[in-house]
């Protein structure tokens, strides 16, 4: 009997550890304001197209929030399946003229942006291992700090996005979370806690399935949550009450405004 209550106990206090995952060093950088960014740059891997693009949700977030200059949001993504920081040319990336030099409008009509500097922020994420791994930490550290630097050489601020814990490795969670707040203290740059958001919904709703098949890559739901809390990061704005909610039903969309804005604010430390 005592076994067993200890058991319940340990399972206990296991749950309410994982509810509470949080990077043990606090960020530094907290908020990109008051000059928040609108254009942005997502340089990663199938962590952000899965579901037709993250960032193309963000933007359908931003353009609902606030309608009266919708056509300044913009993100473009620029990804390579199963890739790390260090398969990306950075500098090419944002060369004059290049990427962002014209996109398309809500009719699909072409519209050529302003030329000179084509985004404000740049969004990097390593692949899904890469920050925690034994032999591929050291390329995580070292490219987060080439990359910041050339990303400020063109005049845009760094943005790093922690990833999440594989659907079986709950574990990876707070690991991924203190390398990516480490890297970003060090670098200056705004960390969006997406790994911290599934984390907390995995706990408050079980199940609702924030994975595809392979316990790795996102569901509607895990990218509408990865959307939501971008959204908090880059605009400082709560998702809730966003009115769009990527075809999902009212109550599964409010949950994840909910927790991706308890996520940020709770990070953050406001």
């Amino acid at each position: 009997m005592m076994r067993l209550f200890a058991r319940v106990m340990v399972a206990m206090c296991l749950a309410v550890a994982g509810f509470n995952a949080q990077a043990q060093t606090k960020p530094k950088v907290t908020s990109l304001g008051p000059d928040f960014p609108k254009a942005a740059l997502f340089v990663g891997n199938s962590f952000f197209y899965y579901n037709n693009g993250m960032p193309g949700h963000l933007t359908f977030m931003e353009r609902a929030a606030d309608a009266a200059n919708k056509a300044a949001y913009r993100n473009t993504m620029a990804t390579i399946g199963g890739s790390g920081l260090d398969w990306h040319d950075m500098d090419n990336l944002l060369r004059p003229a290049g990427l962002g030099a014209y996109s398309f409008d809500e009719q699909n009509n072409v519209v050529f942006n302003k030329p000179g500097r084509q985004y404000d922020a740049v969004v990097m994420m390593d692949c899904s291992q890469c920050p925690i791994h034994p032999q591929l930490k050291d390329a995580f550290t070292t490219f987060v700090k080439k990359d910041s630097e050339i990303v400020r050489a063109h005049g845009m601020r760094p943005v790093l996005f922690m990833s999440w814990a594989y659907a079986d490795k709950p574990e990876m969670t707070e690991a991924l979370a203190e390398a990516y707040t480490t890297a970003g203290n060090a670098n200056d740059a705004l960390v969006i806690p997406a790994g911290l958001a599934f984390a907390r919904v995995r706990k408050l709703q079980p199940e609702l399935n924030l994975y595809a098949p392979d316990k790795r890559h996102p569901s509607p739901a895990g990218t509408y949550l990865a959307a939501c809390v971008t959204y908090a990061a880059l605009t400082g704005r709560s998702p809730i009450g966003n009115s769009y909610v990527m075809g999902l039903d009212a109550d599964t969309a409010q949950l994840l405004q909910k927790a991706a804005w308890d996520t940020a604010q709770e990070y953050y430390g406001r």
